[in-house]
Order: structure tokens, then sequence, then C-alpha cells
């Protein structure tokens, strides 16, 4: 999808889910939005974490740079013709 000028910006609001209630904007009508949780890494002194490191697998293990997120998709209700736009969550997704 290309982003610009022309795009239609609407206002849309999520039902349901961890995002409930969350208001925001969107372009063109996506059929689906996905929203992220940070799961933050444990830290240097949990249980797994073998040599203090902060990493459980050791320093330079499989841990290393990887971001973890919880992902949520909300997927556009067609019955809503106008703003705000309505997208409620979906429990069986992804």
């Amino acid at each position: 999808m290309e982003w610009n000028e022309a795009s239609r910006w609407e206002s849309a609001v999520l039902d349901g889910g961890p995002a409930d209630g969350l208001r925001t904007r969107v372009a063109d009508r996506p059929h689906v939005l996905q929203v992220t949780r940070p799961c933050p890494p444990d830290g240097p002194d949990d249980p797994g974490d073998r040599d203090g490191s902060g990493d459980p697998d050791g320093p330079g293990g499989p841990g290393v740079d990887v971001r973890v997120s919880a992902l949520y998709v909300y997927r556009r209700d067609p019955r809503t013709d106008r703003a705000p736009l309505r997208y409620t969550f979906d429990v069986a997704s992804p």
C-alpha cells in the first residue's frame, strides 16, 4: 500500500482484547489491524540465567538481539460505514 496525500484517513476504535477502547486513525479502510505488545526478556536474577548475563543461554546465545512481542489481530466490522470505524478483536488469530 502506498502512503500519499490522497490517502483517506479516518478515525477508528478498537473493540475488545488488550487494546479495548483505543482510538487511532487508519488510511483507506484496511480490513485488518495488528496490535503488538512487547514481552520483556527475563532479568539476570531469573532461574534460567546460568551465568548472570541476563541471557539464559549465556552471552552470545540464541536470545541475543531478539525482541519478542505478543500479536493481536483486529478485523474491521463491515457494518460500520462511517467514522469512527470499528475493529473487533479476533480471538482466533493469528
